[in-house]
């Protein structure tokens, strides 16, 4: 067992037993290393922040104090998208130290491969303005504010969408659209390529109707992640002018 490894595990073992200590020969026995490895471990522990104190006493030993910290998080890659997205739109804020933190925490307990995944999925969710909030119910089956799981998949699995689409003025259209983000303002928008307008459109996602996932992926259009939040700008006023998409 690794270091990085051992500290984890020591620190799950004394969650476990809190409140009742563990001494340091109990944890040496344990992870079948030396009484001095354990004491430079639990050292390290308490220097990163960790809430252990001892406790003296022939029953004494190293107590963890379960109420200041949190057991393991199952993350899913999408759940760190949307804690991703959210804590970074705290930037600039009084907050933004604490978010950085919370963002890193998150990321910490995420294998590689969803880790990576989630990381190159946030970076296409833009918030346009702090606050944004979901749209009016309109009694879509999308629901209000929501994002259709196979709009999710295809986002981070680049792959074609073929949408049922009702613009502003009520007309239906079928579209095939390649996914390039997420973009929050007063509605929420799938920021795309569309292939019946060949040009990137904004598709409110309270007017998809019906949505589907296809088994093709979408080519690179060379549209630049980092022009994203103005292109979003630009949809979103065009859609509130009335040019639909």
């Amino acid at each position: 067992m690794n270091r990085t490894d051992r500290l984890y595990a020591i620190t799950e073992e004394l969650r476990a037993a809190s409140p009742r200590p563990l001494s340091v020969r109990t944890l040496a026995r344990r992870f079948e290393v030396s009484t001095r490895t354990v004491e430079r471990d639990l050292v390290a522990l308490q220097e990163s922040g960790l809430p252990l104190h001892a406790r003296p006493g022939r029953r004494g030993g190293y107590v963890l104090d379960r109420t200041r910290t949190l057991p393991p998080l199952a993350i899913t890659p999408a759940e760190a998208v949307a804690l991703a997205a959210g804590l970074r739109a705290l930037a600039g804020s009084p907050f933004a130290e604490a978010a950085r933190s919370a963002l890193q925490k998150v990321r910490a307990v995420m294998p590689a491969a969803q880790r990576a995944a989630a990381d190159e999925t946030a970076s296409r969710v833009r918030l346009v303005v702090a606050g944004a909030h979901p749209a009016a119910d309109t009694g879509t089956a999308t629901g209000p504010g929501s994002v259709p799981r196979a709009v999710q998949e295809a986002l981070a699995e680049r792959r074609v969408l073929a949408l049922h689409y009702r613009d502003r003025n009520g007309g239906l259209t079928e579209r095939q659209v390649e996914p390039l983000g997420f973009l929050g303002e007063r509605h929420w928008y799938l920021i795309g390529w569309c292939r019946l307008r060949s040009a990137v459109r904004g598709f409110r996602l309270d007017r998809i109707r019906e949505v589907r996932a296809l088994d093709e992926r979408a080519p690179d259009r060379g549209v630049d992640l980092a022009e994203l939040d103005a292109l979003g700008r630009e949809l979103v006023g065009l859609d509130a002018t009335g040019v639909t998409a």
